[in-house]
């Protein structure tokens, strides 16, 4: 579902000004017993993670550009050791298209160098050679735009050049700040992915997908798996530790500090409470495992719960609490409306 995707982005825009006590909280700004302990130890996971981000204490170095996908604007370079007429170097199309002698139109978008070199080697051996050498070498790189928001040292929109990957961001980013949380978040496009989307309701809330990355797991295990290639139009978000957050038809959406034991009633609490035009009986919790696109989607109705049909679930960290409108418009539309600054009037 694409609401979860844009109420991320949504939220890490927010400003960061302090959130409401839960009211029910009897020891108001009092740190609870050991706090401190606990934020010393956060604090030097945090420091144990960048340095093993920005002294390169990670085995990721393997990638080269034979990894990296070709698109519009990249310089391409093939040899044919057979027949040097036919060596040529080529700009890949704002299509994706490269025009080669004997071959014709090719489509290279999203192939990598080595599969390039199969593809032209297949093509070739099947009339004119028998077992053809070829060799493919990428001149240069169109730039990437990739976005990076969140607790990091130097949020912003990075152009680069060449496969880059998430540590390879991380790190033009300065690194983790203090109260970074322990979740990264990769959203897509899905069109980045070659995707065709249809122009109906059903497909609108398809054309975002998330990934995310636990970062204890990627930078003090070391699970590279978790390390994702990055696309142009790719943004990042690392939410700040120990919140949930609160989006759709209430009256103060945003980032609350997670308290201990909070429930979703007081999680809505801390933003106000609902709207009169929300849909209390399909408020959606969206909560994330931090193995790729691995996450729960949660339905709860608030209205039973206050009559105490229903328990009050307690949430965890980075959970996002989304409230519906009631009514048939869908999810997706109403939140993209918000984050455009034409959001349906609370009035």
């Amino acid at each position: 579902m694409g609401c979860f995707l844009a109420l991320l982005i949504l939220f890490s825009c927010a400003s960061s000004r302090p959130s409401r006590e839960v009211p029910d909280n009897p020891q108001g700004n009092v740190p609870p017993p050991g706090a401190s302990t606990v934020e010393t130890e956060s604090s030097k996971q945090i420091k144990a993670m960048n340095e093993r981000l920005l002294l390169g204490m990670m085995s990721a170095k393997r990638r080269s550009a034979q990894d990296y996908k070709m698109g519009p604007e990249d310089l391409i370079e093939i040899t044919v050791f057979e027949d040097e007429k036919l060596n040529k170097t080529v700009r890949v199309s704002s299509q994706g298209n490269i025009s080669l002698p004997l071959i014709g139109l090719l489509m290279v978008k999203g192939l990598t160098s080595n599969q390039l070199e199969k593809e032209i080697r297949d093509l070739l051996s099947q009339k004119y050679f028998h077992d053809p050498h070829v060799s493919v070498f990428i001149k240069e790189f169109h730039n990437q735009r990739i976005s990076i928001m969140g607790a990091v040292q130097k949020p912003g929109v990075y152009d680069v050049t060449g496969q880059k990957t998430v540590l390879d961001v991380l790190s033009l980013a300065g690194g983790l700040r203090d109260d970074a949380g322990r979740l990264l978040f990769l959203i897509r496009a899905s069109s980045q992915e070659g995707e065709g989307t249809k122009e109906t309701k059903e497909s609108e809330d398809e054309q975002l997908k998330t990934f995310t990355a636990n970062l204890e797991d990627l930078l003090l295990k070391g699970d590279l798996s978790l390390n994702f290639s990055l696309a142009h139009g790719d943004v990042i978000n690392i939410p700040p530790g120990g919140k949930v957050f609160v989006g759709g038809f209430v009256f103060k959406p945003g980032g609350f500090p997670l308290s201990k034991d909070m429930t979703l009633t007081q999680a809505i609490a801390s933003a106000a409470g609902l709207h009169p035009k929300a849909d209390g009986s399909e408020i959606r919790v969206f909560r994330f495992s931090g193995k790729g696109q691995e996450k729960q989607t949660l339905i709860f109705d608030v209205d039973s719960i206050h009559k105490g049909k229903e328990p009050d679930p307690y949430l965890k960290e980075n959970d996002i609490v989304y409230v519906p409108r009631s009514g048939t418009r869908t999810v997706f539309i109403e939140i993209w409306d918000f984050i455009k600054g034409h959001s349906v009037p609370y009035e």
